[in-house]
């Protein structure tokens, strides 16, 4: 059954604006989806790249911050380097996320967008920076 995001996590406005569903979560793996919309179309009728890298970099930091806050540390975005490779207009973004390399002081993670036909529709590699909380603003 799907859930939003954990509430110890807190507020992801932007996510929560996309419509992300998450259906499974944790520092190992992360699996979300969202209903296309209008919301996170661009003008040709197809998702916005902007929404497939920030879907990404939300789930990427939540699995991060599940990993890291345990020791009290916070989980924020560095860098995405997101690779388009077929449009999709309607259904859902489903979207997997695996951890690479979950290092000290950066996390790196590749993700896998799909559509409901479960095409390969984008890959995104994110790397979350892990610093103390205190640091994190």
């Amino acid at each position: 059954m799907a859930q939003s995001q954990p509430r110890e996590l807190g507020h992801d406005g932007l996510g929560e604006h996309i419509g992300i569903e998450y259906l499974e979560v944790g520092p190992e793996v992360v699996r979300v989806r969202a209903a296309v919309t209008d919301g996170i179309r661009q003008q040709y009728g197809i998702v916005h790249g902007g929404a497939y890298s920030a879907i990404a970099e939300s789930i990427c930091s939540a699995g991060t911050a599940l990993g890291a806050m345990s020791e009290g540390k916070r989980a924020i975005g560095q860098s995405n380097n997101a690779t388009f490779l077929r449009p999709i207009a309607d259904g859902h973004v489903n979207v997997t996320a695996r951890p690479r390399h979950r290092g000290r002081t950066t996390w790196v993670w590749d993700v896998e967008i799909t559509d409901d036909s479960d095409h390969l529709c984008a890959l995104v590699r994110a790397t979350i920076a892990v610093r103390a909380a205190e640091q994190s603003r």
